[in-house]
């Protein structure tokens, strides 16, 4: 089979399978509308959980940024692409989060990778929960570290496996709030098996940072713990896109040593790390938790409406809210009615889930307004019947 005809193959699979990812091209596609083909839908599939890309001090500060160091950073942070802006942010995330150092990352997904790359030898163990976002999973099946898969926010399924004998170090890896099921990990109960262990915790909190927590500090906060490594993105609370890894002093030394996707990769934008600093100051400000708290009234309200729906929510309290459908081609036919009646919500097949676990990945936000979650349930009612 040449190459041609290996992509083909594949391709057909996947259309085959009702599982062909496409992309939808939109105006306008944050906050509480999402624009698409000159028609508006109110937003349910939207990550800005307090609606902060639309936020004017966060809008302001990058336009002030781009004003004073233009538009790009023009090189790695470690040429001439780390500035004031740069260390500033890193200097309040630290502050903030309660680490003596954050890194700036791209993206979560180069954190994340930089992160085990760099850490992970032949002689060592991954233990990840089994679904840990894809960064982190293909990071720890690339690395010369053996893998190990705990069953989900199970501690001590961990624990058993952490007793097996391991001639380097172990490394326990999972997420604050998980992306596709919106449920927490119990934090609290693996830092506990990890440290029994002698081992190092790694959270990924992209969906908890800004939201959960006292002040927005995220699922790390609120469990009272502190990992050795904690990666939060600023793609979801924050409104924005990037990453930081906190950590400690000799830590953050060695990953601008060792991490090739911080040593090789140009830094973000300087007006984006301003922009990022005007996000954090309204994530910590009275604005901020009333949005946090406008956001949880929306959760109740949906989960309440929806306790009587065919298909049924998994057991999350975070802004992600899926309904689990099981079929892929109900997921999308349920996806397609929805968006007939002025609903944008995506269907999530396999293989970013396991299979059989189609879905309706619903997010909630603080930009939406109590007749858009009434609209769903009326509609998601309507469908189901």
């Amino acid at each position: 089979m040449n190459w041609q005809q290996r992509i083909d193959n594949a391709l057909e699979q996947r259309r085959a399978a009702r599982a062909l990812r496409q992309r939808q091209t939109v105006t306008q596609g944050a906050g509480r509308w999402l624009e698409t083909d000159g028609r508006r839908f109110v937003n349910f599939s939207s990550n800005d959980y307090l609606g902060l890309s639309q936020h004017p001090r966060v809008v302001r500060a990058w336009q002030q940024g781009a004003e004073r160091y233009g538009v790009g950073s023009g090189g790695s942070g470690h040429v001439s692409g780390y500035t004031t802006a740069h260390q500033t942010l890193e200097e309040a995330l630290a502050h903030w989060l309660g680490y003596p150092r954050a890194l700036l990352f791209i993206s979560g997904f180069a954190a994340n990778q930089a992160v085990i790359a760099a850490l992970a030898g032949k002689e060592d163990r991954i233990l990840a929960d089994r679904l840990s976002h894809a960064s982190l999973l293909e990071a720890a099946s690339l690395s010369p570290a053996q893998l190990r898969r705990f069953t989900h926010n199970d501690p001590q399924h961990l624990q058993t496996l952490l007793a097996k004998p391991v001639d380097g170090q172990q490394l326990v890896v999972t997420e604050g709030v998980f992306s596709m099921d919106g449920d927490s990990a119990p934090l609290k109960e693996l830092s506990a098996a990890a440290r029994a262990a002698g081992s190092w915790l790694m959270v990924d909190d992209a969906h908890g940072v800004g939201v959960t927590g006292d002040g927005g500090r995220g699922s790390c906060h609120a469990q009272q713990v502190q990992p050795e490594l904690l990666v939060v993105t600023f793609g979801k609370g924050f409104g924005v896109s990037g990453a930081a890894v906190l950590c400690s002093e000799p830590v953050a030394d060695y990953l601008i040593q060792f991490a090739r996707h911080l040593i090789y990769s140009t830094s973000m934008p300087p007006a984006q790390a301003v922009a990022l600093g005007a996000a954090l100051s309204v994530i910590q400000s009275d604005d901020g938790q009333q949005r946090r708290e406008k956001l949880r009234q929306h959760i109740t309200v949906f989960r309440r409406g929806a306790a009587s729906l065919e298909a049924r929510l998994t057991d999350s309290a975070s802004a992600i809210q899926p309904l689990m459908v099981g079929d892929n081609a109900r997921a999308l036919n349920m996806a397609d009615a929805l968006r007939r009646q002025g609903c944008w919500v995506t269907a999530i097949r396999p293989p970013t889930v396991p299979e059989g676990t189609a879905r309706l990945r619903l997010t909630l936000t603080a930009a939406h307004e109590t007749e858009d979650i009434a609209r769903l349930l009326e509609v998601l009612d309507a469908i189901g019947r």
